[in-house]
């Protein structure tokens, strides 16, 4: 950023706006894992202090969960909200400054924050969205800095001891200036989205986008378009049987890598030509052609071909999960199907598999680096609807869906249990206990759930798979609405400092 050095070189300042001085977060704030770039926070310390930075950092943590609650399209992926964190914190630490320095002191708009505008455009989120998002935040973050204002200026300021008489006056000042700053922020947006739009409505990667979208968002559409002119658009044989796969990354940098691990571990299994499309930060969806039936030609009447085949399809699947870990990626993968309705379908269960896994990750599972929709297909179609599933789970659970350790234990063996045809030994294998503690675990659960195993067997193995999957998103009663947390966006601090 131009003339940070000489900035950060300067002996910090006393801020004109004394208050500020002592704004500071109500939790830890590690500003080493901060989001933004590092120069900026540096600058911003350099300037106001650690803690008014820290406290500003939180607030933005806070303004990002409640864009995305209420316009999810400007997330989208892991990695797409680390972005909109990322130009997020850039404004708020710009607006601090500008309160305190005002507004010729701060820096100018920078690549963090424009980079995620691009990224809207080549998503094909309207300009009304990321306008709504930008009002969003702007309300939420006046909001804190106008508490913090009217809380710190009070007769506990030694700075100012007039200070009741001017929080009106301060208070309105802050207003009209955090709006000054916000309307030419998103003149700024605007401007950068527009130009941004018209470069990309004319090239050849949102021709392709457009084309896939709409293959995938209409069974009649799709039916209706012309799949010669679509494979000649793509650059895609649309006639073939295609293998889908959603491949994601945590971070919101390295798409190239992404489109690497993407069309690699599509070769692994078998795809001759490849099409790749991103569609958010750190994420992105990818078919590749592969042989009918997704299998090779090993014929059934060669000798041995049955262990061949199993041979191969170990092989194929460690050289994915090591591709994907060496690019440091996920993915979820269809089933191969033929023709646009097979481009369609495997796609679907890619996105299903996608999301079982997201899932178990906020039920901290252990992620894993592939996850196929065959193994999947069950826990996916239970959880289409999540609160019913809860709600089935519970009932057929009873107490054993309590949560802890000792409950989860019982859940767990019980599962494998039933799994298992009931045999002990293979239990006590597979979780790594000895044989009498599977014996009591069984025992104990039976005694919980107040019934014989095979009375319901079939809905308690069900509901055990998605409790064992899925954690707290099927054992907890989910809220009817996701609150805001208001208190979050105050001014984090005692009354009293």
């Amino acid at each position: 950023m131009t003339g940070t050095g000489r900035q950060r070189s300067r002996r910090p300042q006393r801020p004109q706006r004394a208050w500020v001085a002592r704004l500071s977060p109500r939790g830890e704030v590690d500003i080493d894992r901060v989001a933004c770039p590092r120069a900026i926070v540096e600058n911003a310390v350099a300037r106001v202090g650690a803690d008014p930075v820290r406290w500003a950092i939180e607030l933005s943590s806070v303004v990002v969960r409640r864009i995305v609650a209420e316009v999810p399209r400007l997330g989208g992926s892991p990695a797409a909200v680390e972005l909109l964190r990322r130009g997020n914190e850039v404004t708020t630490l710009r607006a601090l400054l500008t309160l305190v320095e005002g507004p010729a002191a701060a820096p100018p708009t920078t690549e963090a924050t424009l980079e995620g505008i691009r990224e809207f455009v080549h998503r094909g989120v309207p300009l009304e969205e990321v306008l709504q998002g930008v009002r969003i935040g702007h309300a939420a973050t006046t909001e804190a800095f106008l508490r913090a204002c009217a809380e710190l200026i009070g007769p506990n300021d030694p700075d100012d001891p007039n200070g009741p008489d001017k929080a009106v006056d301060e208070v309105t000042a802050v207003s009209r200036e955090l709006f000054s700053y916000v309307d030419d922020l998103s003149d700024t947006m605007i401007r950068t989205y527009l130009a941004e739009h018209e470069v990309w409505s004319t090239s050849a990667a949102a021709a392709r986008a457009d084309t896939v979208h709409s293959l995938l968002n209409d069974a009649a559409t799709a039916a209706a378009t012309d799949v010669g002119e679509a494979s000649r658009v793509l650059g895609y044989d649309l006639w073939r049987t295609h293998q889908a796969v959603v491949v994601w990354s945590d971070s919101p940098n390295g798409g190239s890598t992404l489109q690497a691990a993407a069309t690699e571990v599509l070769r692994a299994r078998g795809a001759t030509t490849t099409l790749v499309i991103p569609v958010a930060s750190g994420r992105l969806w990818a078919w590749g052609t592969v042989p009918p039936g997704g299998t090779r030609r090993t014929g059934p009447w060669e000798p041995g071909a049955e262990a061949a085949r199993k041979t191969e399809w170990q092989t194929e699947w460690q050289t994915v999960e090591e591709a994907l870990s060496r690019h440091r990626a996920h993915a979820a993968f269809g089933t191969p199907v033929d023709g646009v309705a097979g481009f369609r379908r495997s796609h679907r269960e890619a996105e299903r598999g996608e999301r079982v896994e997201r899932l178990r990750r906020e039920a901290g599972r252990a992620p894993r680096r592939t996850t196929a929709y065959a193994d999947v297909a069950t826990i996916a179609l239970l959880a289409t609807d999540l609160d019913a599933a809860g709600d089935f789970v519970r009932r057929e659970l009873g107490g054993l869906a309590a949560r802890g350790a000792p409950m989860e234990a019982l859940r767990t063996t019980l599962h494998h249990y039933i799994g298992a045809e009931r045999s002990l030994v293979e239990v006590a294998r597979r979780l790594h206990v000895a044989r009498g503690t599977v014996t009591y675990r069984v025992k104990r659960a039976q005694e919980v759930l107040g019934h014989d195993l095979d009375d319901r067997r079939f809905a308690l193995h069900t509901a055990l798979a998605l409790a064992e999957e899925l954690g707290d998103a099927v054992l907890l009663p989910r809220p009817l609405h996701e609150p805001h947390e208001p208190h979050e966006l105050h001014g984090s601090h005692d009354a009293e400092r």
